[in-house]
């Protein structure tokens, strides 16, 4: 069983399960794609050939092009809708986009999931919500709205604080302060950090902890600089944020009571390369 906030079930070898997207690609090879490798598929194909084939998959990205040049970290997200593209197309929009550092789920009240890829452009994400088929959508933001609405809308606003077990230390002051954290929240405020490394808790502590705020229903992974992972917790504005080395092992174990925790977000700097990135993509290729 691993230290830290979150507590591995029975056998559980890792805190979550992301399941990518996935796509069949171009050339139906496996696995996900990297932005020199989707680049790489492209170049092997004529560009005038795809363009005359696929014109509104090629329209859909100039569009998103335009759109994430003028976009920033805290203003409103943008949907772009798939409906209209052939299975061609599709394939081919998904092997420009590849899969980026942050993916995850959202479990919604219908008992269905929400599947988040960010693409290798930064600020521009994949959506897939099962439901009796699937509903797919692209959105250029820093997290996609739905992962925003279910941190407010499927947590709860308070917890009671109840007797601890037997053998308990420090636990009670720390649900105190996270309870008054949590509820002092506004948006635009700076997120607050506990750091479990630092701190004296026992695992009789971190069990009740855990038990008294509960599980979210947002689970988000970053795989750039090492494993990072994220959890909403049952309480509003309280996240689990666990960094992992190479073997696996939290080497940062922390609550983080604010919002979305800035790992996950695309910043504005990101727009700005990603624009610039998917331009030239366009150009190169279908032009």
């Amino acid at each position: 069983m691993k230290a830290g906030f979150w507590t591995a079930p029975e056998g559980a070898e890792q805190p979550i399960s992301v399941f990518p997207i996935g796509e069949e690609s171009l050339n139906a090879a496996s696995g996900s794609l990297t932005a020199a490798g989707a680049l790489a598929k492209l170049a092997t194909l004529d560009s005038a050939e795809l363009a005359r084939s696929c014109p509104n998959a090629v329209e859909l990205l100039s569009k998103v092009a335009d759109v994430i040049a003028g976009q920033k970290a805290d203003a409103p997200t943008q949907l772009f809708r798939l409906g209209n593209l052939n299975d061609l197309e599709r394939r081919l929009v998904a092997d420009v986009l590849g899969e980026g550092e942050v993916a995850g789920v959202v479990a919604l009240p219908d008992g269905s999931l929400a599947q988040i890829q960010e693409s290798v452009l930064a600020g521009l994400w994949r959506i897939r919500i099962e439901t009796d088929g699937h509903h797919e959508y692209l959105e250029v933001g820093a997290i996609p709205e739905i992962v925003k609405r279910a941190a407010a809308d499927l947590t709860s606003a308070d917890f009671e604080i109840g007797q601890p077990p037997e053998g308990a230390m420090n636990v009670l002051p720390v649900l105190a302060e996270i309870r008054e954290r949590a509820q002092a929240f506004r948006p635009g405020m700076r997120s607050q950090i506990i750091n479990f490394t630092l701190l004296p808790m026992s695992p009789i502590d971190m069990s009740f902890l855990q038990e008294t705020i509960g599980n979210g229903p947002i689970q988000l992974v970053s795989r750039g600089y090492g494993t990072c992972r994220v959890l909403s917790t049952g309480i509003r504005n309280v996240w689990s944020v666990q960094f992992f080395n190479a073997m696996d092992t939290i080497i940062l174990d922390t609550l983080e009571v604010g919002g979305v925790p800035t790992v996950a977000l695309a910043a504005d700097e990101d727009f700005e390369d990603s624009a610039e990135r998917l331009t030239e993509i366009i150009e190169a290729y279908f032009r």
